[in-house]
C-alpha cells in the first residue's frame, strides 16, 4: 500500500488520504495556483502511486484559494528547466490522470488556464462555481495549447468551440463552458463544495474494478487521439517557446501592451 500522506507545500501541492479518497491540491496561492516543472512532475508521480492503492477509490483535484490553476508557472522554470522538459512533465501528468485507474473529479474555483485547462479536463468529472471559466490564451503570447486541450476540448465540445478557445484565446464562462459539454455542472458557489462531495462520496463506496474498466472504456471512445495531440503539442511548443514572437508576446504581457507580432 503506498502512502499519499503528503502535505509538502513546497512540491507545490498536498496530497492527503481520507479514507477511500485521495484529496489533492495545487498550492501556489501566490501565483494563483501556476504550476511548476517540479509540482508536475511530483503530481505525476502522485497520480501514477494510485495504481498501487486498492484502498483509493476516487481522486479529488482541486487548487487552493480562488483559482484551480493559471497554467506553467515558467518564471519558476527558468534555471535550467528546458521547454522539452516543461512539456514531458505536463504530458506525463495529464496521461496520468486519464489513466488513473479511479475516477479523476476536478473542482474548479476561479480561473482553470494554459495547462490548468488540460489538467482540469482530464478528470472524469469537472465540477466549477459559476464564477470560474476556462481560458486558453496561448495564442495572445505566440504559443499553442498544450496539456492535451486540444483533445480535451474537441473530444467534449467539439471542433468549432476548441478552434474559438484556440484561436481567439478568450475566456469561456463556466456556464457557456457546461452548455458545451466541457463540465460536468456549473453551480453557485454556495452549493459547489456540497455537489462535489456527494459525487465523492457515491464514487468512494463503490466497486473499485468495476470503475476502473469503465473509466477505461469511456476513455477509449472518447480520447483515442490523445496521444497524438501530446506529440503534436509538444513538439510545436518546444518550437513556439524558443521564437521570436513568443519573446514578443511574453514582453509585452510584462509589460501590460499589446504584443506586435512578425509581419
Amino acid at each position: 500500500m503506498v502512502s499519499h500522506d503528503s502535505s509538502s507545500s513546497a512540491a507545490g501541492f498536498t496530497a492527503v488520504r481520507d479514507g477511500r479518497v485521495l484529496r489533492v491540491t495545487i498550492s501556489n496561492p501566490g501565483r494563483k495556483n501556476a504550476i511548476s516543472y517540479q509540482t508536475m512532475v511530483a503530481l505525476g508521480d502522485t497520480f501514477l502511486a494510485v495504481a498501487d492503492d486498492p484502498a483509493v477509490r476516487v481522486v479529488l483535484l482541486t487548487g487552493d484559494g480562488t483559482d484551480f490553476c493559471t497554467g506553467a508557472d515558467l518564471a519558476a522554470d527558468a534555471n535550467g528547466i528546458t521547454p522539452e522538459m516543461t512539456m514531458d512533465a505536463a504530458n506525463r501528468l495529464v496521461r496520468a490522470i486519464v489513466d488513473s485507474p479511479v475516477p479523476v473529479i476536478t473542482r474548479i474555483r476561479g480561473a482553470a488556464a494554459g495547462v490548468g485547462v488540460g489538467i482540469a479536463l482530464a478528470a472524469d468529472l469537472v465540477y466549477a462555481a459559476e464564477d470560474s471559466y476556462l481560458l486558453l490564451a496561448f495564442i495572445n503570447i505566440g504559443l499553442m495549447p498544450d496539456g492535451g486541450a486540444a483533445a480535451l476540448v474537441a473530444a467534449a465540445a467539439g471542433r468549432p468551440l476548441a478552434n474559438e478557445m484556440a484561436l481567439l484565446g478568450k475566456r469561456l464562462p463556466a456556464p457557456a463552458a457546461k452548455a458545451a459539454g466541457l463540465l460536468t455542472a456549473a453551480l453557485p458557489v454556495d452549493e459547489l463544495d456540497s455537489v462535489v462531495e456527494a459525487a465523492v462520496d457515491k464514487i468512494a463506496t463503490g466497486p473499485r474494478r468495476a470503475l476502473e474498466l469503465t473509466k477505461k472504456a469511456l476513455n477509449i471512445a472518447t480520447l483515442r487521439a490523445l496521444d497524438e495531440v501530446l506529440d503534436a503539442e509538444k513538439t510545436g511548443q518546444v518550437e513556439l517557446l524558443g521564437s521570436a514572437d513568443f519573446l514578443e508576446g511574453a514582453t509585452a504581457m510584462l509589460g501590460k501592451r499589446k504584443a506586435v507580432f512578425a509581419d
